[in-house]
């Protein structure tokens, strides 16, 4: 039987092993954890585990400020409410996120709009943001997609040049860096989260970095996360002045984060590695685009997303998923159903059930080919997973599968 002949067609498969596996969690977060508990509180004001949690992070990132919350959602709601973000303001986002990525927009009454993204890097472009700011814009939230760091020089001029805020969306994208330096301490705020599908868990939590280095700026984001409590030292201010939300880390989940961030150097690296060899591996296929980083970048892969070519292929996008399935190489075809715009929220324009409140404030419409780029990109992308526990044979067995693929279906075979 010719080795060349696909699975799905009846030929062999390239992988029959399984992928690596391994164990997230051991004795290092049950110790955490036990000594949690013999604190005989878990609230994090009283503990110490959220605050050596943060005091980790820090120094980690080189940060002199950070405050510990419930999800990477709550994460990016904390920094809009410090950002001064409020009822009728406009903030740009990429449609090709999470919904947690917009919830904290919507929360604050203020309109998500959508700007174009790269075609290669799957992240926002600096023209489209510039070109999408009006007068009620107040902040741009970009999002590191999948630990692929965005460019974060252009998009700062331009929100230099307009005076709005940068919040970083780095849910996906520990310890990735842009030119050196760390996704997350560049914008005016980083949110990270440590749900249980991230680089590191703690079961649901997340992070906000203060980046101006300013103490206020800390201490209204700190009490932002806390119903706009001012927990400091001895005192605890109560003072109401405007509505904020509950977003309490415990130190459950404090000390599960301090034994998780020991890991995150290693973990980051491993995905590293693997991402970059897919490139390498895949590259120069017929049909086929990699998941670009740009050189001076380090991406950290939360998962690995190339497209297909359809004019340069006998197959479609859909055929091309079903036939590496075959091969032993699970796979998604796109990432989320449809770009956020398209979603019955904003064609709707109904954030609460029987309302178009934020949307009635402003002649902003959601319609198809509004980010051309985003939707091209979902319509022709097949994400893979990349996991630290994978083996370098799981590795070089994807690229050959792919490279089956893409040679099968190619209408001008590789050289």
């Amino acid at each position: 039987m010719s080795q060349d002949k696909l699975a799905i067609d009846g030929g062999p498969k390239t992988k029959t092993k399984p992928f690596g596996t391994g164990k997230r969690f051991g004795l290092d977060e049950a110790k955490e954890l036990l000594e949690a508990l013999e604190q005989n509180t878990l609230f994090y004001h009283f503990g110490q585990k959220v605050k050596t949690f943060l005091g980790n992070f820090n120094e980690l990132y080189g940060v002199n400020y950070s405050v510990a919350t419930t999800s990477g959602t709550a994460s990016i709601h904390v920094a809009l409410g410090a950002a001064g973000v409020t009822v009728g303001d406009e903030v740009i986002t990429s449609p090709i996120t999470d919904q947690g990525t917009l919830i904290g927009i919507l929360y604050q009454n203020a309109i998500p709009v959508f700007a174009d993204l790269d075609p290669h890097t799957y992240n926002m472009d600096p023209q489209s943001i510039e070109a999408r700011i009006t007068p009620r814009t107040k902040a741009i939230l970009v999002v590191h997609l999948a630990g692929n760091p965005a460019d974060m020089d252009a998009i700062m001029a331009v929100a230099r040049r307009h005076n709005v805020k940068v919040i970083e969306d780095c849910a996906q994208s520990y310890l990735t860096k842009y030119k050196g330096r760390l996704a997350g301490t560049i914008g005016d705020y980083g949110c990270f989260s440590t749900n249980d599908f991230k680089h590191i868990s703690t079961g649901d939590g997340g992070i906000v970095t203060v980046n101006s280095g300013d103490e206020q700026d800390y201490l209204t984001t700190h009490a932002f996360a806390d119903k706009n409590f001012k927990r400091f030292g001895d005192t605890v201010q109560k003072e109401l002045h405007y509505v904020a939300p509950n977003y309490r880390m415990t130190e459950l989940q404090g000390a599960v984060g301090i034994a998780q961030l020991k890991k995150l150097p290693w973990i980051c690296a491993q995905r590293r590695k693997f991402g970059d060899r897919i490139s390498e591996g895949i590259a120069g296929l017929p049909g086929i685009a990699s998941h670009k980083v740009e050189e001076g970048n380090e991406g950290t892969y939360w998962f690995y997303m190339l497209r297909v070519d359809e004019s340069q292929l006998t197959c479609t996008r859909n055929e091309f998923s079903k036939a590496l399935a075959a091969e032993g190489i699970p796979n998604g075809a796109g990432y989320i159903p449809a770009v956020m715009y398209m979603q019955p929220l904003f064609q709707k324009r109904q954030a609460y059930l029987g309302s178009h409140f934020p949307f009635d404030l402003t002649g902003i419409t959601y319609e198809e080919g509004l980010c051309p780029n985003a939707e091209a990109i979902l319509q022709t992308a097949i994400r893979l997973t990349v996991n630290e526990f994978h083996t370098d044979q799981d590795v070089e067995e994807t690229i050959r599968a792919i490279r089956k693929v893409a040679n099968h279906f190619a209408k001008v075979p590789a050289v």
